[in-house]
C-alpha cells in the first residue's frame, strides 16, 4: 500500500498542506495552477469575498475542463471515423484482390 505524502502548498498567500499520493511536484504544480487562476479571478472582481472568488475561480476551471473534454471527445470520434473508412477501403481492396 502506497504511503501518503504530504506537501506545503502556498495559494494566495497562504499556506496548505496537501497529503495524497500523488508526487510533491504535481501538487505544488497543481496549486500554482489554482492560485494563477483565483489571481486572475481576483483581479477582475476586486473587494469581492474570499468565498466569491472561489466560486468564480472553480467555474473558470470547470469551464475550461469541460472544454477540453468536448475537443478530446471530438477529436476521438474524428479518428473512430476515419479509421473506419480506412477499414472499409482495406476491406474492399481485399475483397476485390480474391
Amino acid at each position: 500500500m502506497e504511503e501518503k505524502s504530504a506537501t506545503t502548498v502556498e495559494i494566495l498567500g497562504r499556506e496548505y498542506r496537501i497529503r495524497g499520493n500523488a508526487d510533491g511536484a504535481y501538487v505544488e504544480k497543481v496549486a500554482r495552477f489554482v492560485d494563477e487562476r483565483l489571481r486572475e479571478v481576483t483581479r477582475g472582481a476586486a473587494g469581492q469575498p474570499a468565498d466569491r472568488v472561489a466560486v468564480l475561480a472553480a467555474m473558470n476551471i470547470a469551464d475550461e475542463l469541460f472544454q477540453l473534454r468536448r475537443a478530446t471527445s471530438e477529436e476521438i470520434n474524428d479518428i473512430e471515423r476515419r479509421a473506419e473508412g480506412l477499414i472499409s477501403l482495406i476491406d474492399e481492396k481485399l475483397s476485390l484482390d480474391a
